[in-house]
This record gives structure tokens, sequence and C-alpha cells, in this order.
């Protein structure tokens, strides 16, 4: 049986700028270590595998809610040309609930973070697409009541 999310990872070139990214989302610095090597080249997939590895969590949620960033010393990463395009295949965006969208998205501006479009009313809730890191988009929902 399922019993909730536990995490994302996100493959990062600007390992600065992404924990930036999430620290202005209320996400902190929970441990930060380097992974390389056997059990992590097999268990990855990824032979030769070295990689900062950081994990993010959102202070005073429960259930832990964690965001995990890989910054891979090498291999080196392998692009997607189209991590922005919600038409593609596969994982299409990460969503957080937050109290106040206008207020997320005027942090995030502030912070130098761009949205994808304008906040727009949709299923009892006020959605708003941000430019994440690497691309991956991040949406921002506020439930009405």
């Amino acid at each position: 049986m399922l019993r909730n999310f536990d995490h994302l990872t996100i493959v990062v070139r600007d390992l600065d700028r992404a924990r930036a990214f999430f620290a202005v989302l209320g996400f902190r610095k929970a441990i930060a270590v380097v992974i390389k090597g056997e059990p992590f080249d097999t268990y990855m997939g990824v032979p030769g595998i070295e990689a900062d590895h950081v994990t993010l969590v959102l202070e005073n949620v429960m259930p832990r809610t964690e965001i995990q960033l890989l910054h891979y010393r090498h291999p080196d990463p392998v692009p997607d040309p189209q991590i922005r395009n919600l038409a593609k295949l596969g994982m299409n965006h990460i969503c957080f609930a937050v109290d106040d969208v206008a207020e997320e998205v005027a942090k995030l501006e502030a912070a130098g973070f761009k949205t994808r479009n304008a906040i727009m009313d949709f299923h009892a809730r006020k959605l708003v697409f941000i430019d994440g890191p690497e691309g991956v988009t991040v949406e921002l929902a506020e439930w009405h009541g």
C-alpha cells in the first residue's frame, strides 16, 4: 500500500541556482554527500557515477517532502531538449500546494525566477507554472477555501 509521496530527484548543472530556487519555496538542505562507485553504479544504472547528492526538505511539513538534487561530476549529464515541452511523453511537471500563490510568485520573481504563464483559476484552485531548475516545470496551486 502506498502511503505518500517521498521525493523527486532533479539532475542539475548549476547546483547553487537550483538550491536557491527551492530555498525560496521553503526547502532547506538536510544532507549533502558525494555518491560514487558501487552500489550506486548498479543501483542508478550509471557506470562510473560520481555526483553531488543534495537532499532538500520542506520545513515544518508532514509527511516529509524532499527534493533531491543530483549534480553529476561523471559522466556528463545528458540534456533533454524537450524538457519544457509539456506535450512530450513522460514526466510533465511537479506541483506544490501553497497558501498564497501570488505571494509565492512575487518571492520567486524577486529572486530572479520566472513564471511561464499568468495565474489562472481552474478546478477550485489558482495555478501557475514556474520555470524550475534545468527547465523542469514547477506548478504552484492555491486551493480555494
